[in-house]
């Protein structure tokens, strides 16, 4: 990745350090790496305030560079960094919501007499919540190859499926469009695998993770996305599978239908099409996450789907969240966030609707927050396609 844009991300870390007072940061965990190095390694980024960011790395070891040296273990860290010219931190900031608490303290006994700050997690998380224009550039290309894998998600269907074998063959489908499949998510409890495949009444049975739907999965092991459920006539089936191309997190749901539906689904779908028409037309620089929030639930309670909005019985308290190099990142689309939209942010926006004995039905695109309003960057039909 080129130089200017790595540091274009961690000055942006900088200017946010430089606000608490904090003279420099150890970056470890394989996200915030990506974004500060443009790659995973095993070691330590450390990233002074006011000097160049110097890469210590346990493997690979073919990695060189001027500001790249071989490590083995962090207590060499310290005189790794005199022997570079650089002072011991007055205040060091670690990742203190993602290193397990055995690194965390190793990282931090090797600086006795730094004041070490656990705020690191949520620091890099809010720099990554405004993208750079590259990372723009990459969702937009993410998003054309996950409308190239969706638009040939019919020919893939045969009658007799179930879930599963469909979801199989979409899966295949989104890998040779140049999907790498690892999805991440923040948060340790947080797991899932591409996406999911949800059809008829799988998509209401409650899951343990914050997802907009879940299903009941395959296995308790992964208690998400399809359960082997047959698709069947007037049964909805909703398609959500992550567009990971580049490294970031692109989100896309579509929905489709084995013969027609009830007239109620459509219903329920034009209600969630326009929903987000609304909140698009709304979304712009300066406007609170709640306010968002409030606008679909009024479009769909209008339509008098209120009470399948997100969910039935266990209902998603989101109708929005923002995505990067995680699928769960700022700024999340809900009642009470107060947050404002701000240029670069990027957010899929999902209002679904769950129907007993039909199925789901709604629509998600990734946007990105413009000067002025929001762009789409997940083209594809939003009807629901008879398979």
């Amino acid at each position: 990745m080129l130089q200017p844009e790595l540091k274009l991300r961690r000055d942006k870390i900088r200017a946010l350090m430089a606000l608490q007072e904090i003279d420099a940061a150890i970056v470890t965990c394989n996200v915030n790496l990506i974004y500060t190095c443009g790659r995973v390694v095993s070691g330590y980024l450390y990233l002074p305030l006011q000097a160049p960011a110097q890469l210590f790395v346990k493997r690979p070891n073919n990695l060189t560079g001027e500001f790249v040296t071989p490590i083995r273990k962090p207590e060499q860290l310290p005189d790794l960094l005199k022997e570079r010219g650089l002072p011991m931190p007055k205040r060091l900031m670690l990742e203190g919501d993602e290193l397990p608490f055995r690194e965390y303290n190793r990282l931090a006994a090797c600086f006795p007499d730094s004041e070490v700050l656990p705020c690191g997690t949520e620091l890099i998380r809010r720099a990554r919540s405004v993208k750079t224009a590259m990372e723009l550039e990459l969702f937009r290309r993410s998003g054309v190859a996950h409308a190239r894998a969706y638009a040939q998600i019919p020919s893939v269907y045969r009658s007799g499926m179930t879930d599963r074998q469909f979801s199989i063959e979409i899966e295949r489908l989104m890998r040779l469009e140049g999907c790498l499949g690892i999805f991440r998510v923040f948060g340790r409890s947080m797991e899932i695998f591409m996406g999911s495949v949800l059809s008829g009444d799988n998509a209401a049975a409650p899951s343990p993770y914050d997802f907009a739907l879940g299903g009941e999965g395959l296995d308790p092991s992964l208690p998400g996305g399809a359960n082997g459920t047959l698709l069947q006539p007037g049964q909805s089936i909703m398609v959500d599978l992550g567009g990971n191309f580049y490294g970031y997190m692109g989100d896309m749901s579509r929905v489709y239908s084995v013969g027609s539906l009830p007239q109620k689904a459509y219903d329920a779908h034009q209600a969630c099409l326009e929903a987000q028409a609304e909140v698009t037309a709304l979304a712009r620089p300066g406007v609170a996450c709640e306010e968002l929030y409030n606008k679909a639930v009024e479009v769909v309670s209008k339509a008098g789907f209120a009470d399948y909005f997100m969910g039935v019985g266990q209902k998603a308290k989101f109708v929005g969240h923002g995505i990067g190099l995680e699928i769960n990142e700022a700024p999340v689309l809900a009642p009470r966030i107060r947050q404002e939209l701000e240029p670069g942010m990027v957010f899929a926006l999902e209002p679904k609707v769950v129907l007993p004995g039909v199925g789901p039905v709604g629509i998600e695109n990734s946007w990105a927050v413009t000067a002025d309003g929001v762009e789409k960057l997940t083209e594809a039909p939003e009807e629901i396609i008879a398979l």
